[in-house]
Protein backbone atom coordinates (compact mmCIF):
# COMPACT_ATOMS: atom_id res chain seq x y z
CA UNK A 1 0.00 0.00 0.00
CA UNK A 2 2.79 2.43 0.95
CA UNK A 3 4.70 1.77 -2.28
CA UNK A 4 1.52 2.26 -4.31
CA UNK A 5 0.78 5.62 -2.71
CA UNK A 6 4.30 6.85 -3.32
CA UNK A 7 4.16 5.68 -6.93
CA UNK A 8 0.95 7.64 -7.46
CA UNK A 9 2.57 10.73 -5.95
CA UNK A 10 5.58 10.43 -8.25
CA UNK A 11 3.33 10.09 -11.29
CA UNK A 12 1.27 13.10 -10.28
CA UNK A 13 4.35 15.17 -9.56
CA UNK A 14 5.41 14.76 -13.17
CA UNK A 15 2.57 16.95 -14.32
CA UNK A 16 3.01 20.71 -14.54
CA UNK A 17 0.17 22.77 -13.10
CA UNK A 18 -0.10 26.54 -12.93
CA UNK A 19 -2.61 28.48 -10.92
CA UNK A 20 -4.40 31.36 -12.56
CA UNK A 21 -7.61 33.28 -11.99
CA UNK A 22 -9.69 30.53 -13.61
CA UNK A 23 -8.44 27.69 -11.39
CA UNK A 24 -8.83 26.59 -7.77
CA UNK A 25 -6.69 24.30 -5.65
CA UNK A 26 -7.93 20.70 -5.71
CA UNK A 27 -5.11 18.43 -4.48
CA UNK A 28 -1.86 18.81 -2.60
CA UNK A 29 0.81 16.10 -2.35
CA UNK A 30 3.55 16.70 0.20
CA UNK A 31 6.08 15.11 2.50
CA UNK A 32 9.78 14.60 3.03
CA UNK A 33 12.50 11.99 3.11
CA UNK A 34 14.56 12.16 6.31
CA UNK A 35 17.57 10.20 7.49
CA UNK A 36 18.72 10.22 11.12
CA UNK A 37 22.05 8.97 12.40
CA UNK A 38 23.97 9.39 15.61
CA UNK A 39 25.51 7.97 18.74
CA UNK A 40 23.86 7.03 22.04
CA UNK A 41 26.37 7.28 24.89
CA UNK A 42 24.07 5.45 27.31
CA UNK A 43 21.18 2.95 27.09
CA UNK A 44 17.60 2.92 25.81
CA UNK A 45 15.13 0.23 24.76
CA UNK A 46 16.59 -0.87 21.38
CA UNK A 47 13.16 -0.54 19.77
CA UNK A 48 13.48 3.23 20.39
CA UNK A 49 17.05 3.51 19.12
CA UNK A 50 16.44 6.70 17.08
CA UNK A 51 14.25 8.57 19.60
CA UNK A 52 14.54 9.84 23.17
CA UNK A 53 11.40 8.60 24.87
CA UNK A 54 12.11 8.82 28.60
CA UNK A 55 9.65 6.09 29.55
CA UNK A 56 11.80 3.69 27.51
CA UNK A 57 15.00 4.39 29.43
CA UNK A 58 16.28 1.68 31.82
CA UNK A 59 14.25 1.00 34.97
CA UNK A 60 17.25 -0.65 36.62
CA UNK A 61 21.00 -0.74 36.03
CA UNK A 62 22.11 -2.22 32.70
CA UNK A 63 18.57 -3.18 31.63
CA UNK A 64 19.51 -2.36 28.02
CA UNK A 65 23.30 -2.82 28.26
CA UNK A 66 25.80 -2.19 26.85
CA UNK A 67 26.34 1.57 26.73
CA UNK A 68 27.37 3.23 23.51
CA UNK A 69 25.62 2.40 20.23
CA UNK A 70 25.44 3.96 16.78
CA UNK A 71 22.04 4.32 15.15
CA UNK A 72 20.75 4.99 11.65
CA UNK A 73 17.14 5.29 10.51
CA UNK A 74 14.64 6.79 8.07
CA UNK A 75 11.52 6.35 10.20
CA UNK A 76 10.66 10.06 10.29
CA UNK A 77 10.07 10.05 6.52
CA UNK A 78 6.56 11.36 5.85
CA UNK A 79 3.96 11.35 3.07
CA UNK A 80 0.61 13.13 2.88
CA UNK A 81 -2.17 14.26 0.60
CA UNK A 82 -4.88 16.91 0.99
CA UNK A 83 -7.95 17.21 -1.19
CA UNK A 84 -10.12 20.33 -1.54
CA UNK A 85 -13.70 20.42 -2.82
CA UNK A 86 -16.15 23.36 -2.70
CA UNK A 87 -19.68 22.29 -1.66
CA UNK A 88 -22.99 23.94 -0.83
CA UNK A 89 -22.17 23.45 2.87
CA UNK A 90 -18.72 25.02 2.63
CA UNK A 91 -15.29 23.80 1.63
CA UNK A 92 -14.55 20.09 2.11
CA UNK A 93 -10.96 19.30 3.09
CA UNK A 94 -9.75 15.70 3.31
CA UNK A 95 -6.33 14.84 4.74
CA UNK A 96 -4.41 11.57 4.84
CA UNK A 97 -0.87 11.45 6.22
CA UNK A 98 1.54 8.88 7.58
CA UNK A 99 5.16 8.46 8.58
CA UNK A 100 7.28 5.31 8.98
CA UNK A 101 7.77 5.29 12.76
CA UNK A 102 6.21 2.05 13.95
CA UNK A 103 4.65 2.02 17.43
CA UNK A 104 2.34 -0.30 19.37
CA UNK A 105 2.42 -3.77 17.83
CA UNK A 106 4.94 -2.39 15.28
CA UNK A 107 7.20 -0.85 17.93
CA UNK A 108 10.74 -0.58 16.62
CA UNK A 109 9.79 -1.26 12.99
CA UNK A 110 10.15 0.96 9.94
CA UNK A 111 6.54 0.75 8.86
CA UNK A 112 3.52 2.91 8.13
CA UNK A 113 2.14 4.86 11.12
CA UNK A 114 -1.04 6.87 10.61
CA UNK A 115 -0.83 10.54 11.59
CA UNK A 116 -3.95 12.13 10.08
CA UNK A 117 -7.09 10.75 8.49
CA UNK A 118 -10.02 13.17 8.56
CA UNK A 119 -12.55 15.15 6.61
CA UNK A 120 -13.48 18.73 7.44
CA UNK A 121 -16.64 20.31 6.10
CA UNK A 122 -17.17 23.90 7.14
CA UNK A 123 -17.11 24.07 10.94
CA UNK A 124 -17.20 20.29 11.45
CA UNK A 125 -14.40 17.73 11.43
CA UNK A 126 -14.49 13.95 11.87
CA UNK A 127 -11.56 11.53 11.92
CA UNK A 128 -8.07 11.38 13.40
CA UNK A 129 -6.60 14.82 14.01
CA UNK A 130 -4.89 16.86 16.72
CA UNK A 131 -6.80 17.02 20.00
CA UNK A 132 -8.16 20.47 20.93
CA UNK A 133 -6.43 19.90 24.29
CA UNK A 134 -3.01 20.24 22.62
CA UNK A 135 -1.36 23.19 20.88
CA UNK A 136 0.67 22.12 17.86
CA UNK A 137 2.09 25.65 17.50
CA UNK A 138 4.41 25.05 20.48
CA UNK A 139 6.27 22.13 18.89
CA UNK A 140 9.95 23.27 18.82
CA UNK A 141 12.31 23.25 15.85
CA UNK A 142 14.12 20.07 16.88
CA UNK A 143 15.23 16.80 15.25
CA UNK A 144 14.32 14.18 17.86
CA UNK A 145 11.12 12.36 16.91
CA UNK A 146 9.18 11.84 20.15
CA UNK A 147 9.40 15.37 21.53
CA UNK A 148 9.40 17.15 24.93
CA UNK A 149 8.19 14.91 27.75
CA UNK A 150 6.08 17.56 29.51
CA UNK A 151 4.16 18.59 26.41
CA UNK A 152 0.52 17.80 25.65
CA UNK A 153 0.57 16.03 22.30
CA UNK A 154 -2.04 13.60 21.01
CA UNK A 155 -3.68 12.95 17.65
CA UNK A 156 -6.98 11.24 18.40
CA UNK A 157 -10.10 10.04 16.61
CA UNK A 158 -12.76 12.66 17.24
CA UNK A 159 -15.80 14.62 16.15
CA UNK A 160 -15.01 18.33 16.36
CA UNK A 161 -17.10 21.50 16.14
CA UNK A 162 -15.32 24.80 15.45
CA UNK A 163 -17.73 27.75 15.85
CA UNK A 164 -14.75 30.13 15.53
CA UNK A 165 -11.92 29.06 13.23
CA UNK A 166 -10.19 32.09 11.72
CA UNK A 167 -6.58 33.14 11.28
CA UNK A 168 -6.64 35.12 14.55
CA UNK A 169 -9.11 33.19 16.75
CA UNK A 170 -10.09 29.58 17.43
CA UNK A 171 -12.84 28.11 19.56
CA UNK A 172 -12.99 24.32 19.25
CA UNK A 173 -15.00 21.60 20.99
CA UNK A 174 -14.59 17.84 20.48
CA UNK A 175 -15.80 14.43 21.56
CA UNK A 176 -12.73 12.18 21.51
CA UNK A 177 -12.04 8.46 21.57
CA UNK A 178 -11.54 7.38 25.21
CA UNK A 179 -8.67 5.24 26.46
CA UNK A 180 -6.51 4.89 29.55
CA UNK A 181 -3.74 2.85 31.15
CA UNK A 182 -3.41 1.67 34.75
CA UNK A 183 -0.46 1.18 37.10
CA UNK A 184 -1.40 -1.71 39.40
CA UNK A 185 1.58 -1.08 41.66
CA UNK A 186 2.75 -3.64 44.22
CA UNK A 187 0.05 -5.00 46.54
CA UNK A 188 1.48 -7.70 48.81
CA UNK A 189 -1.65 -8.51 50.81
CA UNK A 190 -2.70 -12.16 50.17
CA UNK A 191 -6.26 -11.55 51.37
CA UNK A 192 -6.93 -9.08 48.55
CA UNK A 193 -8.04 -10.36 45.12
CA UNK A 194 -5.94 -10.19 41.97
CA UNK A 195 -6.41 -7.25 39.61
CA UNK A 196 -6.12 -9.43 36.49
CA UNK A 197 -9.90 -9.52 36.14
CA UNK A 198 -10.26 -5.71 36.08
CA UNK A 199 -10.72 -4.25 32.59
CA UNK A 200 -11.21 -0.72 31.36
CA UNK A 201 -14.77 0.23 30.38
CA UNK A 202 -15.04 2.90 27.69
CA UNK A 203 -18.52 4.11 28.59
CA UNK A 204 -18.30 7.73 27.40
CA UNK A 205 -16.10 9.87 25.13
CA UNK A 206 -13.55 12.39 26.35
CA UNK A 207 -14.66 16.03 26.07
CA UNK A 208 -12.06 18.65 25.09
CA UNK A 209 -12.04 22.32 24.13
CA UNK A 210 -9.70 25.24 23.55
CA UNK A 211 -9.69 28.95 22.80
CA UNK A 212 -6.72 30.46 20.95
CA UNK A 213 -5.87 34.07 20.14
CA UNK A 214 -3.24 34.98 17.54
CA UNK A 215 -1.62 38.28 16.66
CA UNK A 216 1.61 39.80 15.36
CA UNK A 217 3.05 39.17 18.83
CA UNK A 218 2.40 35.42 18.65
CA UNK A 219 -0.40 33.34 20.18
CA UNK A 220 -1.87 32.15 23.46
CA UNK A 221 -4.16 29.16 24.04
CA UNK A 222 -6.18 27.94 27.00
CA UNK A 223 -7.47 24.36 26.78
CA UNK A 224 -9.34 21.94 29.00
CA UNK A 225 -10.43 18.31 29.03
CA UNK A 226 -12.87 16.11 30.97
CA UNK A 227 -12.51 12.31 30.98
CA UNK A 228 -15.02 9.84 32.50
CA UNK A 229 -12.83 6.85 33.50
CA UNK A 230 -14.42 3.53 34.43
CA UNK A 231 -13.26 -0.05 35.00
CA UNK A 232 -15.15 -3.31 35.43
CA UNK A 233 -14.44 -6.40 37.53
CA UNK A 234 -15.16 -9.23 35.08
CA UNK A 235 -15.15 -12.10 37.60
CA UNK A 236 -18.35 -14.18 37.53
CA UNK A 237 -18.30 -14.49 41.32
CA UNK A 238 -16.42 -11.76 43.17
CA UNK A 239 -17.32 -13.03 46.66
CA UNK A 240 -18.38 -9.58 47.80
CA UNK A 241 -15.19 -7.83 46.66
CA UNK A 242 -16.31 -6.16 43.44
CA UNK A 243 -13.35 -4.15 42.14
CA UNK A 244 -15.37 -2.14 39.61
CA UNK A 245 -15.06 1.62 39.94
CA UNK A 246 -14.69 4.99 38.30
CA UNK A 247 -12.78 8.25 38.45
CA UNK A 248 -12.93 11.60 36.71
CA UNK A 249 -9.96 12.77 34.70
CA UNK A 250 -9.53 16.46 34.03
CA UNK A 251 -6.84 18.85 32.86
CA UNK A 252 -6.03 22.50 32.18
CA UNK A 253 -3.40 23.52 29.64
CA UNK A 254 -1.96 27.00 29.01
CA UNK A 255 0.41 27.49 26.08
CA UNK A 256 1.95 30.39 24.20
CA UNK A 257 4.15 31.35 21.26
CA UNK A 258 5.88 34.73 21.65
CA UNK A 259 7.74 36.55 18.89
CA UNK A 260 10.79 38.12 20.57
CA UNK A 261 11.86 40.46 17.81
CA UNK A 262 12.21 39.42 14.20
CA UNK A 263 14.49 36.41 14.68
CA UNK A 264 13.59 34.71 17.98
CA UNK A 265 10.49 32.78 19.05
CA UNK A 266 9.68 31.45 22.52
CA UNK A 267 7.40 28.41 22.79
CA UNK A 268 6.12 27.38 26.19
CA UNK A 269 3.37 25.45 27.93
CA UNK A 270 2.22 24.39 31.37
CA UNK A 271 -0.31 21.65 32.06
CA UNK A 272 -1.79 20.13 35.19
CA UNK A 273 -4.49 17.53 35.61
CA UNK A 274 -5.51 14.13 36.93
CA UNK A 275 -5.88 11.06 34.75
CA UNK A 276 -4.72 12.83 31.56
CA UNK A 277 -1.45 10.94 31.02
CA UNK A 278 -2.92 9.47 27.82
CA UNK A 279 -2.73 12.97 26.30
CA UNK A 280 0.83 13.69 27.45
CA UNK A 281 3.84 13.22 25.21
CA UNK A 282 5.54 10.80 27.58
CA UNK A 283 3.57 9.71 30.66
CA UNK A 284 2.52 6.06 31.06
CA UNK A 285 -0.56 5.52 33.24
CA UNK A 286 -3.75 7.46 33.98
CA UNK A 287 -4.91 5.39 36.97
CA UNK A 288 -3.12 4.14 40.09
CA UNK A 289 -4.31 1.73 42.77
CA UNK A 290 -5.12 2.46 46.41
CA UNK A 291 -5.96 -0.03 49.18
CA UNK A 292 -9.01 0.69 51.35
CA UNK A 293 -9.44 -2.14 53.86
CA UNK A 294 -10.31 -5.29 51.92
CA UNK A 295 -10.93 -3.34 48.74
CA UNK A 296 -8.68 -2.08 45.96
CA UNK A 297 -9.78 1.19 44.36
CA UNK A 298 -8.46 3.22 41.47
CA UNK A 299 -7.38 6.84 41.56
CA UNK A 300 -6.69 9.31 38.74
CA UNK A 301 -2.98 10.16 38.92
CA UNK A 302 -2.03 13.87 39.08
CA UNK A 303 0.49 14.98 36.45
CA UNK A 304 2.36 18.24 35.87
CA UNK A 305 4.08 19.09 32.58
CA UNK A 306 6.28 22.06 31.68
CA UNK A 307 8.03 23.08 28.47
CA UNK A 308 10.09 26.12 27.39
CA UNK A 309 11.93 26.53 24.08
CA UNK A 310 13.74 29.23 22.14
CA UNK A 311 14.05 29.07 18.35
CA UNK A 312 16.44 31.61 16.81
CA UNK A 313 17.21 32.30 13.14
CA UNK A 314 20.71 33.70 12.68
CA UNK A 315 20.04 34.45 9.02
CA UNK A 316 18.05 32.93 6.15
CA UNK A 317 20.18 29.76 6.23
CA UNK A 318 21.17 29.06 9.85
CA UNK A 319 19.10 28.51 12.99
CA UNK A 320 19.45 27.32 16.58
CA UNK A 321 16.95 25.77 18.98
CA UNK A 322 17.42 25.23 22.73
CA UNK A 323 14.99 24.21 25.45
CA UNK A 324 13.94 22.11 28.42
CA UNK A 325 10.89 20.10 29.46
CA UNK A 326 9.82 18.11 32.51
CA UNK A 327 6.98 15.85 33.62
CA UNK A 328 6.07 14.78 37.17
CA UNK A 329 3.56 12.12 38.18
CA UNK A 330 2.15 11.80 41.71
CA UNK A 331 1.83 8.03 42.01
CA UNK A 332 -0.20 6.30 44.71
CA UNK A 333 1.27 4.56 47.76
CA UNK A 334 1.15 1.14 46.09
CA UNK A 335 3.80 2.37 43.63
CA UNK A 336 6.26 3.24 46.40
CA UNK A 337 9.70 1.65 45.95
CA UNK A 338 8.76 0.31 42.51
CA UNK A 339 10.06 1.20 39.05
CA UNK A 340 6.92 3.27 38.32
CA UNK A 341 7.70 6.45 36.37
CA UNK A 342 7.94 9.43 38.76
CA UNK A 343 9.76 12.26 37.00
CA UNK A 344 11.35 13.00 33.63
CA UNK A 345 13.77 15.68 32.39
CA UNK A 346 14.44 16.45 28.73
CA UNK A 347 16.77 19.04 27.10
CA UNK A 348 18.04 19.73 23.58
CA UNK A 349 20.43 21.99 21.68
CA UNK A 350 19.97 22.00 17.90
CA UNK A 351 22.06 23.74 15.23
CA UNK A 352 20.72 23.56 11.69
CA UNK A 353 21.05 24.92 8.20
CA UNK A 354 18.92 25.09 5.05
CA UNK A 355 21.64 25.38 2.38
CA UNK A 356 19.25 25.28 -0.57
CA UNK A 357 15.49 25.24 -0.99
CA UNK A 358 13.67 22.16 0.41
CA UNK A 359 16.74 20.76 2.17
CA UNK A 360 17.85 20.75 5.81
CA UNK A 361 20.91 19.48 7.66
CA UNK A 362 21.31 19.70 11.43
CA UNK A 363 23.10 18.36 14.49
CA UNK A 364 21.44 17.96 17.87
CA UNK A 365 22.74 17.33 21.38
CA UNK A 366 20.14 15.46 23.44
CA UNK A 367 19.84 14.67 27.14
CA UNK A 368 17.07 12.91 29.00
CA UNK A 369 16.57 11.44 32.46
CA UNK A 370 13.99 9.04 33.88
CA UNK A 371 13.44 8.72 37.64
CA UNK A 372 11.45 5.87 39.17
CA UNK A 373 9.62 5.72 42.49
CA UNK A 374 12.44 3.53 43.81
CA UNK A 375 14.89 6.42 43.32
CA UNK A 376 16.73 4.87 40.37
CA UNK A 377 17.69 7.46 37.74
CA UNK A 378 18.63 6.64 34.17
CA UNK A 379 20.39 9.28 32.07
CA UNK A 380 20.69 9.25 28.30
CA UNK A 381 22.97 11.46 26.21
CA UNK A 382 22.84 11.32 22.42
CA UNK A 383 24.16 13.16 19.39
CA UNK A 384 21.93 13.10 16.31
CA UNK A 385 22.66 14.28 12.77
CA UNK A 386 19.77 14.51 10.32
CA UNK A 387 19.24 15.32 6.65
CA UNK A 388 15.78 16.21 5.35
CA UNK A 389 14.49 16.67 1.80
CA UNK A 390 11.01 18.18 1.32
CA UNK A 391 8.68 17.85 -1.64
CA UNK A 392 5.31 19.44 -2.36
CA UNK A 393 3.13 19.69 -5.45
CA UNK A 394 -0.25 21.44 -5.72
CA UNK A 395 -2.79 20.69 -8.43
CA UNK A 396 -5.53 23.00 -9.63
CA UNK A 397 -8.78 22.55 -11.50
CA UNK A 398 -11.00 24.97 -13.40
CA UNK A 399 -13.46 26.94 -11.32
CA UNK A 400 -16.90 25.42 -11.47
CA UNK A 401 -20.09 24.80 -9.58
CA UNK A 402 -20.29 23.36 -6.12
CA UNK A 403 -20.56 19.61 -5.67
Amino acid sequence: MTIGLIAIAVALAGRVNAQDEEKVKSLEVYGFAMVDMGYNFDQIDPRWFDALRLNRLPKYKNQFAPDGTWFFGVRQTRFGVKGYTPTKMGDLTVRFEFDMFGTGADEGQTTMRLRYAYGQLGKFLAGQATSPFMDDDVWPNTLEYWGPCGMVFYRNVQVRYMPINTSDKELWFALERPGAGADKGTISIPELPSLDSVKGKLSAPDISAHFKKRGKWGSVQLAGILRPLKWKDTRVNNFGTDLSGSATGWGAHLSTVLNLGKSTVFRGSAVYGEGIENYMQDAPNDIGTVVNGNRIDGEALPVTGLMGWFDHNWNSNWWTSIGYSSVSIDNTATAANTTSYKHGNYAMLTIGTTPVKNTMAAIEFQWGQREGEDGFKADCMKIQISFKYNFSTTFFKPKGGQD
